[in-house]
């Protein structure tokens, strides 16, 4: 599963736009941009930029004149993210592939990427290239998710799907929650060459207001649901009624309170 979960294709873009950005994704994207703001940069790379989510916010949290290169290896995902856009912008889009950068050195000030290193196959080589483009005293600014534990939704979502699959769990679950320690982040961050590297943990209790759209987009908005079609014999509108049911159980009716964590790192080139 680890080779395909990088891939939002379909419908999977929105209704991961509308199911889990209003609930898991906003909140910390407010945070990385005012973040990236605040460094004050005037050429900034956007890494697997998904459906804009962060996109919109760097760009209304940055000046005019900051220029905003805005990425994804998905174009599926890159279109839904240009809809936020428009056309007299100082924007412009581009597919990437975060381990091979199709950019010159020290071109940017800064690099962002909001829950996009966990898919990366090769951490340290998304890191080497994030620095090989970043100018001196650049920054690469980046979050990721903690445990799956500390994010029951995510432990809700692969459990009970879990049950509906005969021939083993699904897997893509434990992708984007498979790098969740910060010394181990730091520590590939710094072999990769970057410096003053700094992290902090942020954990919020989310009120969601519908757990429908919400366990729909845990089901249909990510490769889950092409893991339960290549199952062949399981209905994703059940799946996604057993998932509703059990985040209404735990949290409670809506808005219910739900926890999340997860850590920004911040690296430097000097």
């Amino acid at each position: 599963m680890a080779d395909n979960a990088s891939q939002f294709v379909g419908d999977i873009p929105e209704n991961y736009d509308k199911g889990l950005g209003p609930n898991i994704f906003d909140d910390y994207a407010a945070d990385l941009s005012h973040r990236a703001a605040a460094l004050h940069p005037t050429r900034v790379l956007e890494l697997a930029c998904g459906t804009g989510i962060v996109s919109r916010k760097l760009k209304n949290a940055f000046g005019a004149d900051t220029h905003l290169t805005i990425t994804d290896l998905n174009l599926p995902m890159l279109e839904v993210a240009r809809s936020k856009f428009t056309t007299d912008e100082n924007i412009e889009f581009a597919t990437a592939d975060a381990m091979l950068l199709n950019f010159p050195d020290n071109h940017f000030d800064l690099v962002v990427c909001q829950f996009g290193v966990m898919f990366f196959p090769d951490k340290q080589a998304s890191f080497r290239e994030a620095l090989r483009v970043l100018r001196p005293s650049g920054s690469y600014l980046f979050n990721t998710w903690g445990e799956m534990s500390e994010n029951p939704f995510s432990q809700i979502a692969q459990e009970v799907s879990a049950q509906f699959f005969s021939n083993g769990p699904p897997g893509f679950y434990r992708v984007p929650f498979s790098y969740p320690d910060p010394a181990v982040v730091c520590a590939d961050m710094s072999r990769a060459g970057f410096q003053k590297i700094e992290h902090e943990t942020i954990c919020l209790q989310k009120n969601v207001k519908n757990w429908e759209m919400f366990a729909r987009g845990l089901v249909f908005g990510n490769p889950l649901i092409d893991e339960i079609k290549e199952h062949g014999s399981i209905d994703p509108d059940e799946v996604m009624g057993a998932v509703k049911e059990r985040l209404h159980a735990d949290f409670g009716p809506e808005p219910g309170p739900m926890p999340l964590k997860a850590t920004v790192f911040c690296g430097r080139t000097d």
